[in-house]
């Protein structure tokens, strides 16, 4: 069956469009409560745990959705700001039934949206989906007063987050003597990683953290990383750290100023973890990810698999293959031994720690993969676009033959976004550039 409004990361659009309204949310948060309400709580009462990141719209979309849940007779705990990936850990240590985020990640202040995680912790599976939306469709039917939920806030779920964080470093572990720079996208790490990178022993400097309802991701954060680039060399910082506006995505900065993505990330953890104890078993990455890591994970011995576009099913195919690390370009990555979800801060530490442990810098780490350049163009579309159209696919035929087998292409619609993403890769810097231009002029022409 196809999802109405699910995509690949919950329900997401912008502020005010239909589904993204107070009306919509409040019946939202009450079919969810109905299909989490009927799950057997281990602690008494069934509880839904809601956190958010720093958009303004954020306030308006936590009370329908609290209002929407005590109606369906379940109980909620209310976070305030926090990262989506301690949304997941919280709800597992509550032994909540589920766990709600308003959150659009990357994207700009006037998005916004909702994503679910259930009482274990990962994305909820697509039957649970079906089952909420199916709740869509039915009037609001309110619990018997003596049956409503109940609504609290928890004020130590940062400190708890804070906790975790530097728990998932072996006991002792010192970050003493690095300079770091850390970029928290006026989002939802704001209060958080700083805390956890200092109380490491790190000396840091801020960026990102005067969240005003507007600012998030604006300029800043993972994926506007040009001022971090500049404090960095400005410092002369050991690295850079840029996470995104929910703290779900990481990306660095090495000491020279150069970008280190997620596929380089990747790279660096698997290899420090080849190198010590039981491995690395596996690494999951997706159609995006660079063709240089997967030569890398060859080269290491490294079982490799891509998947589609999405952490939701690059954490399926670790959990299919028991594998422990994966992950995505943009820096979406998973530490399946230490948490159920992507997380910036958690993925930065173990970064630093394959600092620490290889006493090499960052630079000199990430060289050991070599990435094949690399060209992606987003082309904006107001609809549904023919991938398969004869111009499309001309397109596309002709880059490959221009590739003569050394390299690759690939289109694909965003899941969050009205975007299609135009991406070549190969050898030859020029030409990748030229042939994604030239692909992405016919996409434009034919969404036109």
């Amino acid at each position: 069956m196809t999802k109405r409004f699910f995509g690949t990361d919950g329900v997401r659009g912008q502020v005010g469009t239909y589904p993204i309204t107070a009306e919509f949310v409040l019946k939202l948060g009450w079919a969810a409560g109905k299909v989490f309400g009927n799950t057997r709580a281990s602690a008494g009462r069934n509880l839904i745990l809601v956190g958010k990141d720093t958009r303004v719209s954020g306030y308006m979309f936590e009370s329908a959705l609290q209002a929407g849940i005590i109606a369906a007779g379940v109980d909620v705990s209310l976070m305030g700001p926090m990262p989506t990936p301690a949304v997941a850990y919280l709800t597992r240590t509550f032994r909540a039934q589920a766990g709600i985020v308003i959150s659009a990640s990357h994207n700009p202040f006037h998005d916004n949206g909702i994503k679910f995680f259930g009482g274990d912790g990962f994305k909820l599976p697509d039957d649970v989906e079906h089952r909420i939306e199916r709740f869509l469709d039915e009037a609001i039917i309110t619990a018997e007063s003596v049956d409503l939920g109940r609504a609290h806030r928890v004020t130590d779920a940062a400190g708890r987050y804070v906790e975790f964080c530097k728990g998932t470093l072996p006991y002792g572990f010192s970050l003493a003597g690095m300079k770091l720079v850390v970029d928290c996208a006026h989002g939802a790490t704001y209060h958080v990683a700083p805390d956890v990178l200092r109380e490491l022993g790190a000396s840091v400097i801020e960026l990102g953290v005067q969240p005003d309802g507007f600012n998030i991701n604006e300029g800043c954060g993972s994926t506007n990383p040009e001022l971090l680039r500049q404090r960095v060399i400005e410092s002369g910082a050991d690295v850079g750290i840029a996470l995104d506006g929910d703290g779900d995505r990481v990306i660095f900065v090495d000491q020279k100023g150069e970008l280190v993505d997620g596929d380089e990330l990747l790279f660096i953890i698997a290899k420090s973890r080849q190198g010590r104890g039981a491995g690395c078993n596996g690494v999951a990455g997706t159609l995006m990810s660079n063709f240089g890591l997967e030569r890398a994970m060859t080269e290491l011995g490294v079982p490799f698999v891509r998947t589609a576009v999405g952490d939701r099913y690059v954490i399926e195919a670790m959990r299919e293959r028991r594998w422990n690390l994966g992950g995505e370009n943009s820096g979406h990555i998973v530490c399946g031994d230490l948490t159920t979800t992507g997380d910036g801060i958690v993925a930065a530490l173990q970064v630093l720690k394959a600092m620490c442990d290889s006493g090499a810098d960052l630079h000199d780490l990430k060289d050991g993969m070599h990435k094949l350049p690399q060209s992606l163009v987003n082309v904006r579309v107001a609809e549904k676009i023919d991938l398969q159209h004869q111009s499309i696919t001309g397109a596309v035929r002709d880059a490959e033959q221009k590739l003569a087998g050394n390299g690759r292409v690939l289109l694909r619609p965003s899941g969050t976004e009205p975007i299609v993403r135009v991406m070549v890769e190969g050898e030859d810097v020029s030409l990748v550039e030229t042939l994604a231009q030239d692909i992405a002029e016919v996409v434009e022409a034919g969404a036109s």
